[in-house]
């Protein structure tokens, strides 16, 4: 088994929804460049990926949908569609299927799949500038081979809503959300009651960061909600997503996160994986939208989950306390809630 590989093409780029939209395949481009430049390409394989096939999306999407994508009828502002995004989304999808396989099959214990976690698609349409739900089609083809529980944590800024309702009645996913509160934030959903339904109550865990949450928040929900629950849960696969929009400057979004935050999230998901499932992560990373952090960012998350020695510093820091007592609030909430079912 190898340590670590990373999963990309070129061809990501075509992943765009035009000039003036905040989402522009040269993101795919611009992260490769400064990743060679400060020699990250030597702790990974680079694997190329395959854009998967209408059957593999079958495994959460309708057959209406998928057809509509390819005439490129879009019914979301955010997300133009044109019949070339199709395999364009295609491929991202191809990116964290062939991150998992890799990961499941042995090949290697952490891949990174660049451009997976295009939360936001539901089984039957786009939204939030996602086509198709790769997570989705990840953990469904794990499943499928024979996994029988994911952790997946998502990191985003924003609350995951496709793949929470794609997996919303489903014991075999503990899906853990933290993202700004969605009072203050697209899409609004993504509030503690919402817990799952039927055999997948309890399994849908989300915490509303407050705006300006800090480096202190999120280490206090990661070793308070995720990792006791990744204890008691005992997943064989961690998925976990989610890009740079946490960070601080980020434009779109208002949480507090700096580098040495984003590298703490990568630590504490290896250190959790390595006592729950042999250290098996899926990685993937696609969000942000300020160009100069995204690159940074994702190389701090990815430092930290393989133990790299680099270290990337903002040029300034904002308070690392920052929404930590309301933090707390909230966490001691979500435990009420879920005491009785989880008994942590």
């Amino acid at each position: 088994m190898g340590e670590n590989a990373l999963v990309y093409s070129k061809d990501l780029k075509n992943y765009d929804f035009g000039p003036g939209h905040p989402f522009r395949g040269s993101r795919f481009l611009e992260f490769m460049k400064v990743f060679k430049e400060n020699r990250f390409d030597k702790y990974f394989d680079i694997i190329e990926p395959k854009p998967v096939t209408e059957e593999d999306l079958l495994l959460v999407h309708t057959k209406e949908y998928i057809n509509r994508v390819k005439e490129g009828k879009g019914i979301d502002l955010d997300t133009p569609l044109r019949p070339e995004l199709y395999d364009a989304a295609r491929l991202i999808v191809g990116v964290s299927k062939l991150a998992g396989e890799l990961v499941w099959n042995g090949d290697y214990r952490k891949v990174i799949g660049i451009g997976g976690g295009l939360h936001h698609a539901k089984r039957s349409r786009e939204a939030g500038f996602c086509i198709f739900n790769d997570v989705a089609v990840c953990a469904k083809n794990l499943i499928n081979k024979g996994a029988e529980r994911i952790l997946i944590l998502d990191t985003d800024a924003h609350a995951g809503d496709g793949t929470s309702e794609i997996f919303y009645s489903d014991n075999k996913v503990l899906f853990i959300d933290l993202h700004q509160d969605p009072r203050t934030l697209y899409p609004g959903k993504g509030f503690i009651e919402d817990m799952g339904v039927a055999n997948g109550w309890g399994y849908t865990i989300n915490v509303p960061m407050p705006p300006g949450a800090s480096d202190k928040a999120y280490e206090y929900v990661l070793n308070e909600i995720f990792e006791p629950l990744a204890l008691k849960f005992k997943p064989d696969v961690i998925i976990r997503y989610g890009g740079s929009d946490p960070h601080f400057s980020d434009p779109l979004t208002d949480l507090g996160l700096t580098l040495d935050g984003f590298r703490s999230i990568g630590e504490k998901v290896r250190e959790v994986s390595e006592r729950v499932c042999n250290g098996k992560v899926i990685d993937l990373m696609v969000s942000g939208y300020k160009n100069e952090v995204l690159p940074y960012a994702w190389m701090s998350l990815m430092a930290g989950l393989t133990n790299i020695n680099a270290e990337f510093k903002d040029s300034f820091k904002p308070d690392v306390y920052s929404g930590l007592d309301e933090t707390k609030n909230i966490v001691s909430k979500i435990k009420e809630k879920v005491r009785f079912y989880w008994d942590v």
